[in-house]
């Protein structure tokens, strides 16, 4: 079996499995059309939802119906996404109603200024925080569902924030804080400068990042007039700050896989850290790209050694206690940027590929569908690879034809929501 697995993972785009999804597809109209999706689904630890791009309406709008009855139904304790700790950790506040909450979600969603905004500062995360903070006013403080970012980037105001929380709550701490990220005063705000000098010979300073994690965790008594929020905010900053700078570090000293994982090792790091901080019994929702949280090992990554977050936490917690919903279309329109850093467009998500998954779900004749996995679906002779689409923040629609991933769907996912057409993300910032 591994075997069959290593070599489907060399071949780019054979033929799907010979099964028939159309009697498995299950029409999706509304919330109540999800009641099997949130069956399988609602008993387990991790529930992670993905997308085929960060600027699809769809896919955000559904994530969305899917966490609410996941939260309501099964009493799901928390949303960490694909995105910056700091920032949105504002709107966590707002969500919650703590101390120093802006007056609404959208008031918080404006102030992202990181590229790609457009990924949390959109409408479709408006109406979800809205609704979160509603249903939290009804809930004591510590039953309150959060939402939390669980990216590794952002990482200067993450110092700053470790820093400003220290020094209004203890000066000694501050101090030694301070101290510690002196190391990066060469490099204040340049963390690829930083990566390079370290490249070319100059000392690091992950034992220096590293120390102020410890020593926050090792001072809680010092630190007791902060809430178990507040110190949890305070400690995740210190821990991106010190993930970080291996991430940045690693990126230019390496060409395999090692930066990539760095970044997922934060996230799977993030998210259990949030399902200590909610208790023994906690249940997480996770929403990030399909190439985040659908396991790698049964996708082309499998070959450079890249792992992700829906991967890890099946070996982590089980796969009994995990379940991973990809996301994905045929046709449509999306928000990207046709470079790092440039200006957002809608663009036009050209037919998929012949033999791709997405026209053979196109296919089944339906304009928007689910297909739970069973174990009928994972016999060995249903399992050949076939390329998935997926989209990042930079695409350039002429060369579509090379975002195909060879995956074997049935293992990479428990469950995938097809869209024939999609329509674009509907940004804050024009």
């Amino acid at each position: 079996m591994k075997l069959r697995v290593t070599l489907l993972m060399i071949l780019s785009f054979m033929m799907a499995s010979a099964q028939n999804f159309t009697e498995k597809a299950k029409l999706l109209v509304n919330a109540s059309s999800l009641d099997p999706l949130i069956t399988a689904s609602g008993d387990k630890k991790l529930v992670l939802l993905g997308e085929a791009s960060h600027g699809t309406h769809e896919y955000y709008v559904w994530r969305d119906i899917i966490s609410r009855r996941l939260i309501e139904e099964h009493n799901f304790n928390f949303v960490a996404v694909e995105g910056d700790f700091a920032s949105l950790y504002k709107l966590n506040q707002y969500v919650k109603n703590l101390d120093g909450a802006e007056n609404s979600a959208r008031e918080v969603l404006m102030k992202l200024n990181r590229w790609p905004t457009w990924m949390w500062a959109n409408e479709e995360v408006v109406v979800l925080a809205e609704w979160l903070r509603e249903h939290n006013d009804n809930l004591p403080q510590d039953k309150k569902v959060g939402f939390y970012g669980m990216d590794v980037y952002d990482e200067w105001v993450s110092k700053e924030m470790v820093l400003d929380v220290l020094k209004k709550t203890d000066n000694t701490s501050f101090k030694y804080a301070k101290k510690q990220y002196n190391c990066f005063n060469p490099h204040k705000g340049e963390s690829w400068q930083y990566a390079h000098a370290v490249k070319g010979g100059k000392p690091d300073c992950a034992a220096a990042t590293e120390r102020v994690v410890e020593y926050i965790r090792n001072n809680r008594e010092v630190l007791k007039e902060l809430s178990d929020d507040a110190y949890f905010y305070l400690l995740q900053n210190a821990v991106v700050v010190h993930n970080a700078e291996a991430f940045y570090r690693e990126s230019v000293a390496s060409k395999d896989a090692v930066s990539w994982n760095s970044r997922v090792f934060h996230m799977r790091e993030t998210v259990g850290d949030l399902l200590a901080l909610y208790g023994e019994n906690s249940k997480g929702i996770v929403w990030a790209h399909n190439t985040h949280i659908g396991d790698a090992s049964f996708t082309s990554m499998r070959n450079t050694g890249e792992k992700n977050i829906g991967q890890l936490k099946r070996e982590s917690l089980g796969k009994e206690n995990v379940f991973l919903v990809g996301f994905s279309s045929y046709k449509g329109k999306v928000i990207a940027a046709s470079s790092w850093g440039a200006k957002m467009e809608e663009m036009t998500i050209p037919k998929a590929i012949k033999n791709s998954l997405e026209t053979k779900l196109k296919n089944i004749g339906l304009d928007a569908f689910y297909l739970i996995f069973d174990e009928e679906d994972r016999k060995e002779e249903n399992l050949e690879a076939i390329g998935h689409r997926a989209i990042g923040v930079v695409y350039n629609p002429q060369l579509d034809r090379r975002q195909f991933v060879p995956t074997i769907v049935p293992m990479r996912y428990d469950a995938l929501l097809f869209f024939k057409e999609t329509k674009a993300l509907q940004p804050l910032h024009k």
